[in-house]
């Protein structure tokens, strides 16, 4: 589907008609840099040499290495992440994941000695004994866990960075959400509105023409909350439809605190759709896959079009509010933007 040949008007609270310009979301910006957070490991700047050195200088039965070297040595040579039982080592003592140990064609990186299937049970120990930062301390993570259960942490941390939420091509970017939002202005010339309601109107030439293709209309700021509006055409099995739905940027928990509405209609007959807003963290392909939106059959699109059903003319519009906890009642009040 031709992106050119949609033309999207848009308006927040004034519902004052502006054109929107879309750029073929199928292909990246040829600006669109890769960013990625630094590692949170912890390094002590020298090399493996001297840290050979400074632990061989420390003299006495109670003497100990420092955590650092520590770290260092739970540190796989191949893939630099923190390694996990089983750790293998080789017959000269160097050690490696069980992910690289395949890799490497059973083959000691350090020595090209065959590793076998010699495991460093005295690592594994070491390891159990230790407990570490979260890898996300730099970003705000407070907690420390022991070795073993920091991975599993660090899989569902609420500081972990987030993925770049536009849906037209395979971005790799992550990061915080003012970043995100800069990135999606910038990079993917995102259309970015201040407001909490929307009249879009989508306007196709051919719209027998259903290929999947995707669109990031608008991202929205109200209550302090960036939003993403989505709008989408693709084969629902035989059937060609359109869904619009919209997206929280932030956790899920806090996305729950809002609601939205979509509306659709035409010749005295509407739909409309009423829900929570999906975070971020689901993937685009996640929400469109369970159909959390507003899910408009073509025959019905075109319907709602008039005339002579051979051009799409579909207005959609929407707003999104927050609950609001009455404490008296115990019951959630909507509180609508002004």
């Amino acid at each position: 589907m031709e992106l050119d040949s949609i033309e999207c008007v848009s308006s927040t609270d004034g519902m004052d008609e502006d054109e929107i310009h879309h750029h073929n979301l199928h292909h990246p910006h040829p600006h669109q840099g890769h960013h990625q957070f630094s590692s949170s490991k912890p390094h002590n700047g020298t090399n493996n040499t001297a840290n050979a050195n400074s632990i061989n200088n420390i003299v006495g039965p109670t003497a100990i290495a420092p955590a650092t070297s520590v770290h260092e040595l739970l540190e796989c040579p191949v893939c630099t992440n923190s390694m996990y039982p089983p750790i293998h080592q080789c017959h000269n003592g160097h050690t490696l994941c069980s992910t690289c140990k395949t890799r490497v064609h059973n083959r000691c990186p350090t020595c090209r000695q065959e590793l076998g299937d010699i495991r460093c049970l005295a690592l594994e120990k070491v390891a159990e004994s230790l407990e570490l930062p979260c890898k996300y301390y730099n970003l705000g993570c407070p907690e420390i866990f022991p070795y073993y259960s920091k991975l599993k942490h660090e899989a569902i941390c609420n500081y972990r960075p987030y993925s770049c939420p536009y849906a037209g091509s395979e971005c790799s970017v992550v990061g915080d959400i003012p970043f995100l939002v800069a990135h999606l202005r910038d990079d993917h010339k995102v259309d970015m509105h201040t407001g909490c309601t929307f009249n879009h109107r989508y306007v196709k030439s051919n719209p027998r023409e259903v290929e999947n293709a995707t669109w990031m209309l608008t991202v929205f700021h109200c209550f302090g909350q960036y939003f993403c509006l989505h709008f989408e055409a693709f084969q629902l099995g035989m059937a060609p439809v359109y869904m619009a739905f919209l997206r929280f940027m932030g956790d899920e928990i806090e996305a729950r605190n809002y609601s939205y509405s979509l509306e659709v209609g035409a010749n005295g007959r509407k739909l409309i759709w009423e829900g929570t807003p999906r975070s971020i963290r689901d993937s685009h392909r996640k929400v469109r896959d369970s159909h959390d939106g507003l899910i408009i059959q073509r025959n019905m699109a075109l319907f709602f079009s008039g005339g002579d059903r051979k051009e799409l003319k579909l207005r959609v519009t929407g707003r999104i509010w927050k609950e609001q906890q009455n404490p008296d009642a115990g019951v959630c009040i909507p509180n609508l933007c002004s």
